[in-house]
């Protein structure tokens, strides 16, 4: 299956993913709005996710990925069982620590929550409590999807990536339907949602635990026994973790210099501008690096070192002719958007519709940059290398830190924004930079052209939006209907501007695609 067809998969299943989670946040956005419960429902959706991210995904799965894809091989019967008590193995060691962890945090949820947050400086005494209480009930869901995380791994090692990219359907899903059933008070709709992102949880796991069981991968739990393996696994893992703790520490500074520093509401204007964010991200990013990994750790471990500069090559390629548009369109016109999606007279008002725009256009100046690190990550990973990946993210953190503390002041939580993305950009030049320098990458002649005209696409794109938006700025006022169907004629129009421009500037050929598409 090539690059591009499996991200498709993956894309196409994200993407209905991420239409609930739409759904989703404008449900949240009429039920919860901005303001105190919003607040304390994000921070405890947040530090699940933040472990989850250390313990699973992007550290676990470094380190995973790369060796259970080495003891696959070409996919025998002896390479399948050799891989499948590595993945025993792993599952054996993973299971009773965050069983252990999830306990002490749960027995300890006051001064953790404390710790992450620094508490807030708003004068509302109940609003700690409240996200004390919130985080006990989504915190079991780091336990249940770590293990989705390692599940996931498994699959897409063997090329099946459909199961993964459908699982996060299910947690939105669980939510939506929390919302629709308990939301009298905001409090309410609070509670009801904390409880339903670990309910989320549980459907996703045996989501998982099926299709391992369909692809000849159910897992039995040995007792656990580090082996050399998972020795080697563990070295691996570790600096893995601290880079993606570093990673997230990052937005723990943001969610904590927000909650004390600037005024309510901060936390939420962020959120909900980075869950749009976070569509090409989803869509783009997450999809070609899951499918990037595994198919760079064959190459390299068949000693195909020239293949797997090849596909990162196509990766880059086609990564930031998704995302540049993507860019473009969220720092033109942020406010339309905005305002359609999640300003529709319920608790999200024209102001906090106004603060999110203005969040959305400073994250989209980083929107390639987030999707150029997932590319050019896995060119570390893939050669078992997690130790320079963690010696850039924490440059990145005390640069976002710094940028943090310079721009809040006078930008408030737009800078937080911004801070983001100009410390991803520096990711960017350091990942690129060193495997340049190491003769690991090397942006072939067909990259380098594509890049430009894709730019020039976009830019063309850009244009045509912004005037379009102007001439329809009755409608966009208008609310309603009218303002639905305006914004639909422009994500239209742009997808038509931007297909034609490419294809005139040569940054789509329609028959390099027919070819990747039938390419086994």
């Amino acid at each position: 299956m090539s690059l591009l067809r499996s991200s498709l998969t993956f894309s196409s299943l994200t993407l209905v993913s991420r239409v609930f989670g739409f759904v989703r946040d404008i449900l949240m956005a009429r039920y919860l709005g901005a303001g105190l419960v919003a607040d304390c429902f994000f921070i405890a959706f947040k530090l699940p996710n933040f472990f989850r991210r250390l313990f699973a995904e992007g550290a676990f799965n470094a380190a995973f990925v790369p060796m259970f894809a080495g003891e696959l091989g070409e996919g025998g019967a002896s390479g399948r069982a050799r891989a499948k008590r590595f993945a025993e193995a792993a599952l054996a060691i993973l299971l009773p620590t965050l069983l252990i962890f999830t306990a002490l945090v749960e027995i300890f949820m006051g001064p953790f929550v404390w710790l992450l947050t620094g508490g807030f400086a708003d004068e509302d005494p109940g609003k700690f409590p409240l996200a004390v209480e919130l985080t006990r009930l989504t915190f079991p869901y780091l336990l249940l999807i770590s293990l989705v995380s390692l599940l996931s791994g498994t699959l897409n090692a063997l090329k099946r990536f459909a199961a993964a990219a459908a699982a996060p359907i299910l947690l939105n899903l669980a939510l939506i339907t929390s919302l629709l059933a308990f939301h009298e008070t905001e409090l309410i709709a609070g509670r009801s949602l904390a409880a339903a992102v670990s309910v989320g949880g549980v459907v996703q796991l045996c989501l998982l635990l099926v299709a391992c069981k369909r692809a000849g991968f159910a897992l039995r739990l040995p007792r656990p026994r580090v082996s050399p393996e998972i020795r080697q696994l563990l070295a691996l893992f570790f600096p893995a973790a601290l880079g993606a703790g570093v990673v997230q520490l990052n937005l723990l500074i943001d969610m904590v210099l927000a909650a004390r520093f600037l005024p309510e509401g901060s936390i939420s204007f962020l959120f909900y501008a980075d869950r749009l964010n976070q569509l090409p991200i989803g869509l783009v990013g997450v999809a070609i690096g899951t499918v990037l990994l595994p198919l760079m750790a064959r190459h390299l471990a068949a000693g195909e070192a020239d293949a797997a500069v090849a596909q990162q090559n196509r990766a880059m390629e086609l990564a930031l002719l998704l995302t540049l548009p993507a860019a473009a369109a969220l720092m033109v016109v942020p406010g339309p958007l905005i305002n359609a999606i999640f300003e529709h007279g319920g608790a999200f008002t024209p102001e906090d519709a106004a603060a999110t725009s203005a969040a959305l256009a400073a994250y989209a100046v980083g929107l390639p940059a987030y999707i150029l690190v997932k590319v050019l990550t896995p060119g570390y990973h893939g050669r078992k290398d997690t130790r320079t990946p963690l010696k850039f993210a924490v440059i990145a953190l005390v640069t976002n830190t710094a940028l943090n503390l310079i721009l809040m002041i006078p930008l408030q939580h737009v800078g937080f924004a911004l801070a983001t993305a100009l410390s991803s950009w520096l990711s960017v030049a350091l990942l690129w930079g060193v495997l340049v320098r190491r003769r690991h990458f090397r942006a072939d002649t067909r990259l380098k052209s594509r890049i430009l005209r894709s730019c020039l696409a976009s830019a063309v794109m850009a244009g045509a939006v912004y005037g379009l938006a102007r001439l329809l700025a009755g409608w966009l006022a208008g609310g309603g209907v009218e303002e639905i169907a305006a914004v639909a004629a422009i994500v239209i129009a742009g997808m038509v501007v931007f297909f034609a421009a490419a294809r005139m500037t040569g940054a789509l050929r329609s028959g390099e695609v027919a070819g990747a598409l039938r390419r086994p």
